[in-house]
């Protein structure tokens, strides 16, 4: 049984990568895209903000990876990690539709 925490980062970790692929993707594309530095929807920012908060997301869900390290084996904490996974992409992608 693990400690209680790694059950608490694992909610996390996968919120802050799969976070970073929309921001990453839009700043790549040059396409504004909302980020919390303006509010977010359906205020639109730069690409260049897009891509310094996904790198941002991206250096977060990294962080509290590694911390679950000797972790990752554990059958169900990778479970309740990829089904996190999955609802955010697929609630992100229901939030982001609605954007022009």
């Amino acid at each position: 049984m693990l400690p209680w925490w790694h059950y608490l980062v694992g909610l996390f970790a996968p919120l802050f990568l799969v976070n970073m692929i929309p921001h990453t993707i839009a700043g790549l594309q040059g396409r504004r895209f909302p980020t919390p530095f303006v509010g977010g929807p359906p205020n639109l920012d730069s690409p260049q903000r897009n891509i310094l908060w996904g790198f941002m997301n991206f250096v977060v869900g990294s962080v509290l990876l590694w911390l679950l390290r000797n972790s990752l084996g554990d059958l169900p904490l990778l479970i309740e990690m990829l089904a996190i996974a999955w609802l955010a992409a697929w609630g992100l992608s229901r939030v982001f539709s609605r954007l022009p």
